[in-house]
């Protein structure tokens, strides 16, 4: 299967089973915009999840907030956003499209129609909107095009209401808005996007440790939710094409279908925020330590995870197609413990109320394990297995007339078949439970 086959194929298996759809499709859609779908939800639920259990509850140094999208817009000034945060575009002479420059293989023709590009220009990247009743430049605000601001703009907040001790953490999942010139690639470059960010305080000399551990906390994540170590790459920025913050970053890089792209940030952004937020607002934003009653404004690591990004590289690294039962099938090999459904119990026949009956029972039993717990009695049981398969339920539970006793050694066991291997085992219900538990903790 080569990379755009791939492609396409994902993007199909997302729409056909409820994972992504098209934003406002009846309308002819929009660009750089996706929905998520019920078990698109469920799947980017349990990504953030297993984020804010790793990267912030897990933790006795971490914080949480959740700052508003619209901020006063001497925040973005301050930043360097209003100035700086843009990308190079051309514009074709003979059919008016327009591209950035740096992904154009040849910046002197249009890879649409072969006309002449005009001469590249900034573009900012930021959405622009009016606050109040006047719709003129004093009314100006921006829909953030990142979540750190207002992680930034809470420091003072967290410091004045919690009194933390260095180092320290605040953490946030959030909206974040760039008006990208040509969104592409599905979900990997949008308009409107969702964020994981923690911007992690320290002490100026300490910022080497504190970047070495969340580089490691950054692979261990990608390991908790499924992704192959293999896939996953480290790449050292260069000076030149570092953002304007930042004095070392380091940008995780996935093998998409359609090539290596960033899928994670880690950056030192040294006292660059606060320095510049304190000189913008007058706020003093110095941290004073109380053993050695040294001042100081904190250097900042950033652990940036956009949540797009991750669930296309899982459902990337996920999509499996092989024969079984001389059949060809599609599954995904989803980790447990963020498949959106952890298992499915059905009757093996449905007209049998018996077999209904006990069924349901089963199932309660089953979501005490979890709630998320499937229920499909719709068609041949070879037909619910492959729905679920397509979906990435590692386990399908089925209850037969053995279960009821027909063969008083098999009375209160089910069937539990394994997604990735089809294999069937004949267990307890309390055994079956049991596994499903070990499985997704």
């Amino acid at each position: 299967m080569n990379d755009q086959n791939l492609m396409e194929k994902i993007v199909s298996l997302a729409k056909r089973r409820g994972f992504v759809f098209p934003g406002s499709e009846i309308y002819g859609g929009l660009a750089g915009t996706f929905d998520y779908g019920p078990y698109g939800v469920m799947l980017k639920e349990n990504i953030e999840r297993l984020w804010l259990q790793m990267f912030r509850d897990g933790r006795d140094d971490m914080y949480g907030v959740d700052a508003t999208i619209l901020m006063n817009p001497r925040v973005w000034e301050a930043s360097g956003h209003v100035s700086g945060f843009s990308d190079p575009l051309v514009e074709c002479e003979k059919c008016k499209r327009r591209f950035r420059a740096d992904h154009l293989e040849d910046a002197a023709t249009c890879p649409e129609c072969g006309g002449k590009l005009g001469e590249a220009r900034q573009f900012n990247m930021m959405f622009k909107t009016h606050a109040g009743a006047m719709e003129d430049e004093s009314a100006t605000v921006y829909l953030r095009p990142e979540t750190a601001g207002g992680i930034f703009m809470n420091y003072k907040n967290v410091m004045d209401a919690l009194h933390p001790k260095l180092p320290f953490g605040i953490a946030q999942i959030g909206k974040a808005f760039r008006n990208e010139i040509a969104p592409r690639d599905f979900i990997f470059r949008l308009r409107e996007l969702s964020q994981m960010e923690v911007e992690y305080f320290v002490k100026p000399s300490e910022w080497q440790q504190a970047f070495e551990e969340w580089r490691r906390m950054m692979h261990s994540f990608a390991e908790a939710i499924g992704l192959p170590s293999g896939m996953v790459h480290e790449l050292e920025v260069g000076d030149s094409d570092r953002a304007h913050y930042s004095k070392r970053t380091i940008d995780f890089e996935f093998d998409y279908p359609f090539g290596r792209k960033e899928l994670w940030g880690l950056a030192y952004r040294t006292d660059f925020d606060l320095s510049a937020h304190e000189k913008g607002s007058g706020a003093s934003l110095v941290y004073l330590d109380e053993e050695t009653k040294e001042k100081f404004i904190p250097h900042v690591i950033e652990p940036s995870l956009g949540v797009d990004r991750t669930l296309l590289a899982v459902l990337a690294s996920a999509y499996r197609e092989d024969e079984l039962g001389g059949e060809t099938r599609t599954y995904l090999a989803l980790a447990p413990k963020i498949a959106p459904v952890k298992a499915m119990v059905s009757p093996l026949l449905k007209n049998k109320p018996e077999l209904v009956l006990k069924a349901r029972e089963v199932r309660e039993v089953f979501k005490k394990v979890h709630p998320a717990i499937a229920w499909d009695d719709n068609g041949n049981i070879g037909k619910r297995y492959r729905r679920q398969d397509e979906i990435g339920t590692p386990f399908c539970i089925t209850i037969d007339f053995d279960t009821l006793g027909e063969n008083p050694d098999l009375i209160d066991t089910v069937t539990l078949r394994h997604r990735d291997t089809g294999e069937q085992e004949r267990l307890t219900i309390a055994d079956a439970a049991e596994r499903i538990r070990e499985a997704i903790s």
